[in-house]
């Protein structure tokens, strides 16, 4: 396996004068985590960043956008690139989906792929192998997920069945590392053992960066998950969030400014209406608390939400209403 013992490359001792002939050169790439939906790849993004930037949620299929996450370490920038989990479609939603996933690994440095030490591997597993087996040059890790959810002796199990599943499909993983990003265990190994993986070259964000998603598209993500927060079962693919306007709100004092925030949420059709507004409005209003307290968060301003629900009808296989609602 290999992975366990890798020793952590920021306790090695640097010198603060210039780099002499024979020290590391400053790295800077793209990795991105497949895997089944809810495999973890969102959670352990965020662990990785330090930051909640990927959308999480116990629903499959929640992160529709390619949300990147950005590490900053001395030595290198790892930027993580959050691709929807790859299934087999049965919607146009799910084909561009998918198109998405496999455009990204085509494009990325190194390609961890998720696996969940408290499940077996499935289908979906072997899917998604056979798939990145035929891209030849990316190097591949196994990351085993979720490992505080096992015991030593199922996680061993899972390591070798995945050693397995690799050889099977003719192909070696570049290394097979169990973490935790809930219980923070070997996030700072993995990283470690990315960097190596990176290209040669400088910051390509400027230091402080966490995303380069567009903040509409993160508020836009934001409300969508505490839109789904109880609902997952009833709805959960019919929800497309679109922020229409975001303007500050005039004739305020500099010291105390606030934003207005526009934005409709989507769904297929009119009897999911009331799900979502909840009796007498209160769903909607929890929706709109919960999202305004993380807005607020993630842009340091005081937050004038409104929200507004609207039905566009069967948007998942439309292609004109996908377009509109950003896919």
């Amino acid at each position: 396996m290999g992975a366990m013992s890798v020793r952590n490359p920021s306790s090695e001792p640097t010198e603060p004068t210039v780099p002499s002939e024979g020290s590391a050169a400053h790295r800077a790439g793209f990795a991105c985590f497949v895997g089944r939906p809810n495999a973890g790849k969102s959670t352990l993004t965020n662990a990785l960043v330090g930051q909640k930037v990927a959308i999480t949620a116990d629903q499959p299929q929640t992160t529709r956008h390619t949300v990147r996450g950005i590490v900053h370490r001395p030595e290198a920038q790892l930027i993580l690139v959050d691709t929807p989990g790859l299934h087999k479609p049965r919607t146009l939603l799910g084909e561009r989906l998918n198109d998405v996933v496999r455009t990204t690994w085509a494009e990325v440095d190194v390609i961890g792929f998720c696996l969940p030490a408290n499940e077996k591997l499935g289908p979906g597993d072997r899917f998604i192998a056979k798939e990145l087996a035929a891209i030849k040059k990316t190097p591949k890790i196994a990351i085993v997920t979720k490992t505080d959810l096992v015991e030593g002796r199922a996680l061993a199990e899972q390591l070798i069945a995945i050693d397995q599943l690799g050889r099977e499909l003719g192909f070696e993983w570049a290394e097979i590392v169990p973490v935790s990003a809930v219980a923070d265990q070997q996030v700072g190994l993995l990283a470690d053992l990315l960097v190596p993986m990176l290209p040669e070259g400088p910051p390509l964000y400027p230091e402080g960066d966490l995303t380069d998603e567009p903040e509409q598209v993160m508020i836009a993500e934001l409300i969508r998950e505490a839109a789904l927060e109880g609902v997952r079962d009833e709805l959960p693919h019919s929800i497309a969030v679109v922020v229409e306007e975001m303007i500050p709100r005039e004739d305020r004092p500099a010291d105390k400014p606030l934003l207005d925030i526009h934005a409709f949420v989507y769904i297929e059709r009119p009897s999911q209406k009331g799900i979502i507004i909840g009796p007498k409005g209160k769903r909607l209003k929890d929706v709109g608390i919960k999202s305004r307290k993380q807005i607020e968060a993630l842009l340091g301003t005081p937050v004038f939400l409104d929200l507004h629900v609207k039905v566009a009808k069967d948007w998942q296989r439309d292609p004109r209403q996908l377009r509109k609602l950003g896919f």
